[in-house]
């Protein structure tokens, strides 16, 4: 903990997890002195992390799982009075509905990309697997010395196959892209390490492969109630001066300090205070900063982010053939399906199955970068669409006894290839400028424990920044 710093004023732009979690460290940092004001445009905190009722019983609407082999999302439930409410998904693993069948997800691959595909049998056929395997081999040795996409990787050394049916639902899953779009280094920076050494892809991906070690304990965490209770602790847990429903429309550079121009364009006011996180996704960001940081806001100007949605069902058990038995299955898009993923959330997690009663609860989602026509559907069309797709799947025959729609529109930042030179340019022109700091989805990963990490940077950042000036004053 750095040394406190009292009498100060910080503004946090943003409440979702990242700017709750840096208005949390930034206390923990100034002490209890310190005023932290967070402004939030919606009229909730909480940003893509809420909960709500399905059939009377609590599904998160955005994600529901944490990281649990990267501490920090887990460490600030804890830190924050969630400690007995972490939970572990069950053991039961995942699948793979590919060319009509759902088949086990494989063991062994780093996001979808195998170290030998002789060992995707059952997801790619006999000549596939063959022709993977022979490819990789007498290919050349691997050339990367700058960023690729990872798609276009897979399909030089592995061909389409792989590429389609484990790499794209892989990414698409969590980056809701292309696999021939996302950056390689961004994505799997393992895996980007190791091929610029590596012969060949399958050697690359067994040295980029979590050892023994590391791959001890579960992967992932969760939260009985719901993921969506994280935000609300942590906002109490930082005894921020939490403004909801508050628009921000500049960010400017004062002798002092740093002004906020807010509220409504006929009647804005302004906040003075010493010091500011911007945690808002790119698009936002680059708005705020454009006269104080012009070189980072047309960076994060650059980056695309796709739209999603979540289609959320309770199904009757008795309406299954067999009950659903694993977490949920992956979706290769080349099979032309409308839905991308299904988690069979009263399944995945035993707190949610055990009050779930008679019915199944799974979360469908739906949205691909550069895909829009979907989402454009209203909410019963929607609904009908991801329950056609669960019919197929799993021959479901039975109602719908309770569903919900969430739709996010904007929610996943594109990982370009280069986005990590991007990031490190926008963070050395916000670096340069006191008291100024960014975190946020688009910076350092999409999933939570990447967001607090991030969060926690900026908050130290600010803090060295104020204890400095404080030490500059009272010298």
């Amino acid at each position: 903990m750095l040394g406190r710093v009292i009498d100060v004023r910080v503004a946090v732009v943003g409440g979702g997890i990242s700017g709750l979690a840096a208005a949390w460290f930034l206390r923990q940092s100034l002490g209890p002195d310190a005023e932290i004001v967070v402004l939030e445009k919606q009229p909730v905190v909480g940003g893509h992390l809420r909960v709500s009722d399905v059939a009377g019983l609590p599904v998160d609407e955005g994600a529901e799982s944490l990281l649990a082999r990267r501490p920090e999302a887990v460490d600030l439930a804890v830190a924050v009075g969630l400690g007995d409410d972490v939970v572990h998904p069950a053991s039961v693993g995942a699948g793979l509905w590919s060319r009509g069948a759902i088949v086990p997800l494989p063991a062994g691959t780093v996001m979808g990309v195998p170290a030998d595909p002789a060992q995707l049998a059952g997801v790619l056929t006999v000549a596939e697997m063959t022709a993977a395997i022979a490819r990789d081999a007498s290919y050349p040795q691997l050339r990367v010395e700058e960023d690729v996409a990872i798609g276009r990787l897979v399909r030089s050394r592995y061909g389409d196959a792989v590429a389609d049916r484990l790499v794209e639902p892989l990414l698409g899953g969590v980056y809701a892209g292309r696999a021939d779009e996302l950056s390689l280094d961004a994505t799997v920076p393992a895996l980007g390490a190791a091929v610029r050494t590596a012969r060949t892809l399958g050697e690359a991906v067994a040295a980029a492969s979590p050892g023994a070690a590391a791959g001890a304990g579960p992967v992932f965490a969760g939260l009985t109630g719901g993921v969506g209770r994280l935000p609300g602790a942590v906002a109490a847990a930082s005894g921020a001066d939490v403004r909801t429903g508050v628009t921000v429309r500049s960010v400017e550079r004062t002798a002092d300090g740093w002004r906020l121009v807010i509220g409504p364009v006929p009647e804005p006011s302004v906040l003075d205070v010493d010091a500011v996180v911007v945690a808002t996704p790119a698009v936002a960001a680059a708005r705020l900063l454009a006269d104080a940081a012009p070189a980072a806001a047309a960076e994060l100007g650059g980056v695309e982010a796709a739209s999603m949605a979540i289609v959320t069902l309770a199904l009757p058990a008795d309406g299954f053939p067999a009950a659903p038995s694993s977490t949920g299955f992956l979706v290769p898009p080349v099979d032309g399906r409308t839905i991308k993923a299904v988690t069979f959330s009263s399944v995945k997690w035993p707190w949610l199955g055990g009050r779930a009663g008679g019915l199944v609860l799974l979360r469908a989602s739906l949205g691909r970068h550069g895909e829009a026509s979907d989402l454009q559907r209203d909410d019963d069309e929607l609904v009908a669409a991801a329950l056609a797709d669960v019919r197929a799947a799993t021959g479901y025959a039975g109602a719908v006894a309770d569903s919900r729609v969430t739709r996010w529109g904007g929610a996943l930042p594109q990982y370009a290839v280069g986005h990590l030179d991007r990031v490190a340019r926008v963070r050395a022109a916000v670096d340069a400028l006191p008291g100024l700091a960014v975190c946020g989805a688009v910076y350092d990963g999409v999933g939570l424990a990447a967001c607090v990490g991030a969060a926690h940077d900026a908050a130290s950042g600010v803090a060295a920044y104020l204890s400095d000036r404080r030490a500059r004053i009272e010298t």
